[in-house]
């Protein structure tokens, strides 16, 4: 062996170090940021499994079933766009979306409000915030069957309402179609407004309280405070409620249905009231399909929308 010659595959040594001869590839390890990524996807992997076997392969298939004549039992006669022809022409869905649009107004006011405002002066108090936010945060984890049938009694003109306040025993709050859809929407804002209320608390102990103390320094009243300081500090979590809400509105079922089922005479019909209806009731599970691909359009345009302003308006959340 010559004098400065090199063997190939041979590793210098260099006092205390060793590298890797010219000509010499080392072996391919993952760095540290790819490491933990392989292990999210390893940890995500099974949630995954689930969605795509539980939520994507429903969802495609009530894609595909839309454009049929279907009953659930037999074979899928393929018939285009003819339910959706039907649904865009039907007065009893366009009716039920007339309701959902109403029904989507009412918790976008009323509900957004009343836990803006009951979360505001509970974040003033300093003691018994506690008991009151879980007093207000009980009736939404009741179950919604017990609570509407609760309900169903209490505003019973015979044995319930009727019966502690007498002038009240001639109107039929679930009864009349001018007066069930809002009968029914107080009773789930009963419910709904108490877990607002907490989130929207919880948003607001998180303002710098030297804000609070500037303004008060500057003069600013409890009404200045809410909306110079705390709507803009908590403008994140309204926003992204009142995107769940629009959601959630177009997707009520299960109150409704316990108190009227959608009567009296459609009158508080809504998309998935409409849907269960011909699904379950009048096994026309191709139609109920497009109704289906309805509601997941006008939540996709929602959540859109929201992700569009945004961008645009630079919502930080």
């Amino acid at each position: 062996m010559t004098s400065g010659s090199t063997v190939p595959g041979a590793v210098l040594v260099v006092g205390p170090t060793t590298r890797t001869a010219p000509g010499v590839r080392p072996g391919r390890r993952l760095g540290a940021r790819a490491q933990r990524r392989l292990l999210a996807w390893v940890l995500v992997a099974p949630l995954l499994l689930v969605n795509l076997l539980v939520i994507t392969g429903p969802g495609l298939a009530s894609v595909f079933y839309s454009f049929t004549d279907w009953d659930g039992l037999s074979t899928p006669a393929f018939v285009g766009l003819a339910n959706y022809a039907e649904m865009l022409g039907s007065s009893a869905v366009l009716g039920a979306l007339g309701h959902n649009v109403l029904w989507t107004l009412f918790f976008l006011v009323v509900p957004m409000s009343m836990a803006l405002v009951g979360a505001f002066l509970l974040s003033r108090l300093r003691r018994g915030r506690t008991f009151f936010r879980v007093l207000y945060f009980i009736p939404y984890v009741l179950a919604t069957v017990v609570s509407a049938a609760v309900w169903r009694q209490i505003l019973d003109p015979e044995s319930g309402i009727g019966v502690v306040v007498p002038f009240l025993r001639d109107v039929n709050f679930l009864g009349n179609p001018s007066l069930a859809l809002g009968s029914v929407a107080f009773v789930n804002n009963w419910q709904w407004w108490g877990f607002l209320l907490v989130i929207f608390l919880a948003a607001m102990q998180t303002v710098e309280p030297s804000l609070y103390e500037a303004a008060r320094l500057d003069g600013a009243g409890p009404v200045r405070e809410f909306w110079h300081i705390t709507l803009p500090s908590i403008r994140p979590t309204f926003i992204f409620l009142g995107l769940m809400t629009v959601i959630w509105s177009f997707l009520v079922f299960d109150y409704i249905y316990v108190l009227t089922q959608g009567g009296p005479a459609g009158s508080t019909d809504v998309l998935s009231t409409v849907l269960y209806r011909e699904a379950f009731q009048n096994q026309r599970h191709g139609y109920a399909s497009a109704v289906a691909m309805l509601l997941a359009a006008i939540s996709a345009v929602a959540v859109l929308g929201y992700l569009a302003l945004r961008r645009r308006l630079r919502w930080d959340v």
